[in-house]
């Protein structure tokens, strides 16, 4: 992988891992434009790099709210922190069922199939135009919700359906406040991310001879490259969400994903 294949990589993991467009979707996309005969230049130690760099985009981003939850966490009280805790972890309860039974399907997806990339832009597409037929009366994030915001990620662990836009939209036609559904689903996702990072890095020292290696240099523009595009792509993606802009997004992802279903035809 070059040093410009790298960076355009991170760009594209920082940026579609916020917005609403699908960041598996998009490397795939990615891999396939920058492949050389089908054969991707990306190994698993560049996508745990990336995706560490996201997950601290997001942890800057969401500093006083992660430590004023580690706060109310340490008081040991049933107070508004530990419920917020309580509600994220309810949210993981699905997505780690599913990673843990259907590990092997859903790597088996991750395979190029850009007709189907595009299927899921698609869905992803509907989801998104329907959140402007969300409820007007906002409300707080329950614990049912959260489970069912929970199911939403879980639905987008295949590749092309927007992990922030399926739990943002979620939340919304659920009729939670705006604030409350772009923090929720950002703070959510922290350890899911860091979670299959570790993993990925696991079977990167299982067996390190069979993977694709880069330059540390390299490692180090994707990482840069991915942290900076978090920090701008998650800061617009919460005004976005305020400003209830996600029929925009719905029209980017229906005219990728017709792209992605014609060339995967041809």
């Amino acid at each position: 992988m070059s040093l410009i294949e790298a960076i355009i990589l991170g760009i594209i993991q920082g940026l579609t891992e916020f917005l609403p467009v699908s960041s598996s979707g998009h490397l795939e996309l990615g891999k396939e434009i920058l492949s050389e005969d089908g054969v991707p230049k990306e190994g698993l130690l560049f996508s745990v790099i990336v995706h560490a760099a996201t997950a601290l985009s997001t942890i800057v981003i969401y500093r006083k709210d992660i430590l004023n939850l580690l706060k109310g966490l340490l008081q040991f009280k049933w107070n508004e922190e530990t419920q917020f805790a309580a509600k994220i972890v309810l949210s993981m309860i699905p997505i780690l069922i599913v990673g843990l039974l259907f590990e092997e399907q859903i790597e088996a997806l991750f395979t190029g199939n850009i007709f189907f990339v595009g299927c899921m832009l698609l869905f992803t597409s509907v989801l998104l135009f329907l959140t402007h037929f969300a409820p007007q009366k906002s409300g707080e994030m329950t614990f049912g919700k959260s489970i069912l915001v929970g199911l939403a990620q879980a639905v987008a662990i295949l590749p092309g359906i927007s992990r922030s836009g399926s739990t943002i939209a979620t939340s919304l036609l659920l009729g939670v406040n705006k604030e409350q559904a772009a923090r929720f689903s950002f703070l959510m996702v922290l350890p899911p991310i860091l979670g299959a990072a570790l993993l990925k890095f696991k079977k990167y020292l299982e067996a390190p001879a069979q993977e694709v290696v880069s330059e540390p240099i390299v490692l180090g523009a994707g990482f840069i490259a991915a942290f900076v595009a978090g920090l701008l792509a998650c800061t617009w993606m919460i005004k976005i969400v305020k400003r209830s802009k996600l029929t925009y997004f719905a029209i980017y992802c229906a005219l990728v994903g017709l792209v992605a279903i014609v060339y995967g035809l041809i």
